[in-house]
């Protein structure tokens, strides 16, 4: 049998940044996001051998050894690598890897790669996991494996799919699942328009200036940091009454509180194509993620969306379509193809 699995990319809206040690771990945190229909998608074939042969679609390359114990990281498929390792796979497999976001969108993208393939090899083992320990395992690969800086947000929202209120103590994290009248999230699709700048950016490097000036005590970024946290809680409200214009400006007031944290979270083009948004219609917006590229979202005015959607296309950016995704990490079998 021919093993799949799927897992999407998230939005998120408000409270990016409380997420990551150690303000989290000092101060706690709180992020309110949701996953869209844009995903990872993962196919394991078994091989008859113990060799591994990991394709990625994304990236165009493949990597191929001898057996799980010739796996190392050397920067090609790295996070691949991590999840057969981690997991104690010791099967011979075709992974074939593809992701519909493009690599450094902002958008959680190595998240759901992560989960979509600790969701797959999990149903090879005999001892399952919870989405919760699916979603820790996906955190912990990027941070003790691969020594990559980054909150917790991403994993969860992969996971569990649909609109999430996140709160995070320490390593403790909860979820509400914000169940949203179904016109709330039809006026969401409606009106949002999300686009890739066409510049990938590593969050990593950002993340840790960041929380360096918060170790550091520098009062700027602390007070950014705790109103972005209050962003969230007033956001959570917003999305629940199905106040969309104070969503917008909420949108509005934590781009502004990101921008606060390090100069590299903006830049000349980010700045010109939300000043082009706002000019055709726009009401808020905010970089996805750690910001410095990738994606933007615009919350635009009644009607006026594909006004905005014009403008951004011919300044050059390539807008992503979506609906709300309500499913999180899927997995499933398919008969093997019949070979003529």
């Amino acid at each position: 049998m021919i093993l799949r699995s799927r897992a999407p990319i998230r939005l998120d809206f408000a409270g990016g940044w409380t997420d990551v040690s150690p303000f989290r771990d000092k101060e706690s945190g709180a992020v309110v996001n949701a996953t869209i229909t844009r995903y990872t998608y993962v196919t394991l074939v078994p091989r008859r051998d113990e060799a591994i042969r990991i394709i990625s679609a994304d990236f165009d390359t493949f990597i191929e050894v001898q057996n799980f114990k010739k796996l190392e990281y050397d920067g090609n498929l790295d996070l691949v690598k991590a999840a057969i390792r981690r997991l104690g796979l010791k099967i011979g497999m075709n992974l074939y890897v593809r992701c519909d976001a493009p690599p450094g969108s902002g958008t959680g993208s190595s998240a759901s790669i992560s989960v979509a393939l600790i969701g797959l090899l999990n149903t090879l083992q005999d001892e399952r996991l919870s989405p919760h320990e699916i979603a820790e395992l996906a955190h912990r690969l990027e941070i003790e494996e691969l020594h990559i800086a980054g909150g917790k947000q991403d994993q969860y929202a992969s996971v569990l799919g649909g609109f999430s209120y996140l709160e995070f103590r320490n390593e403790a994290v909860s979820n509400s699942a914000l169940r949203l009248p179904p016109r709330v999230v039809r006026e969401l699709e409606k009106h949002l328009i999300l686009c890739y700048t066409g510049k990938s950016r590593l969050s990593g490097d950002i993340i840790k200036r960041v929380m360096g000036s918060y170790e550091r005590g520098e009062k700027k970024v602390t007070r950014a940091l705790l109103r972005i946290r209050e962003i969230a809680v007033e956001m959570k409200s917003a999305l629940m009454t199905g106040n969309l214009g104070y969503f917008a400006d909420l949108l509005d007031e934590n781009w502004s509180r990101q921008k606060d944290l390090d100069p590299t979270v903006s830049n000349t083009q980010i700045d010109d194509l939300f000043k082009l948004a706002y000019k055709s219609g726009a009401l808020g917006g905010k970089a996805l993620g750690a910001g410095g590229g990738g994606c933007l979202l615009f919350y635009c005015k009644e009607n006026k969306e594909h006004l905005v959607r014009r403008a951004l296309e011919t300044a050059g950016v390539q807008i992503i379509d979506f609906n709300f995704d309500f499913d999180g990490l899927q997995t499933w079998q398919v008969p093997e193809p019949i070979k003529k």
